[in-house]
């Protein structure tokens, strides 16, 4: 009770974080009020099998359901039957998906296509790819006057820990300790 006592007689509580000090910190720190961006993603692929000879019939293969796609068959019926993947008994649903989860050539197309869409074909690390998005959401950084109140608490905890620490610096180099 008495360390409790003089921390609170020398470490003050009750500090006043200036406007600017709020602002600076939240320009520094905007991804921590950002939320993250996720897509609702379907997927179709085909293997290329260039190994075995194969690539001409995939290539045709990926063309046709894109075409069947165009034609406006539905996305998670041309998943069950053409697929190859993981998610093809869910209709290529990979669920929701953010962003560093999918190879980089394949995020890039799947966050900067609108909502329902359909990809054209995307070729990469031996396959071929079909992509749709359903869903989209976050990506939104929340205002300033919003997480105002959020940002002074952390930016106060963090003075008095400051100051916590230089009243405990200035208590050890004045002590003499001897031991025996």
């Amino acid at each position: 009770m008495i360390v409790q006592a003089m921390r609170s007689k020398n470490v003050k509580r009750n500090m006043i974080i200036s406007p600017t000090k709020v602002e600076e910190y939240y320009k520094a720190h905007r991804d921590e009020f950002t939320s993250k961006e996720e897509i609702k993603l379907r997927m179709i692929m085909i293997p290329r099998h260039a190994e075995s000879g194969n690539s001409a019939a995939q290539k045709a293969m990926i063309e046709e359901v894109l075409g069947k796609l165009a034609s406006g068959a539905e996305f998670d019926r041309m998943a069950q039957i053409y697929s190859e993947d993981s998610t093809r008994d869910q209709g290529g649903d990979w669920g929701w998906v953010e962003r560093k989860t999918l190879a980089a050539p394949l995020e890039r197309i799947a966050f900067n296509l609108p909502i329902g869409r359909i990809s054209s074909i995307v070729e990469f690390s031996g396959n071929y790819y079909i992509l749709k998005v359903d869903e989209k959401r976050g990506g939104t950084t929340r205002a300033l006057a919003e997480v105002r109140p959020e940002i002074e608490k952390q930016l106060i905890q963090l003075e008095a820990q400051h100051l916590q620490e230089r009243w405990l610096a200035s208590l050890r180099s004045k002590a003499y300790i001897r031991t025996f």
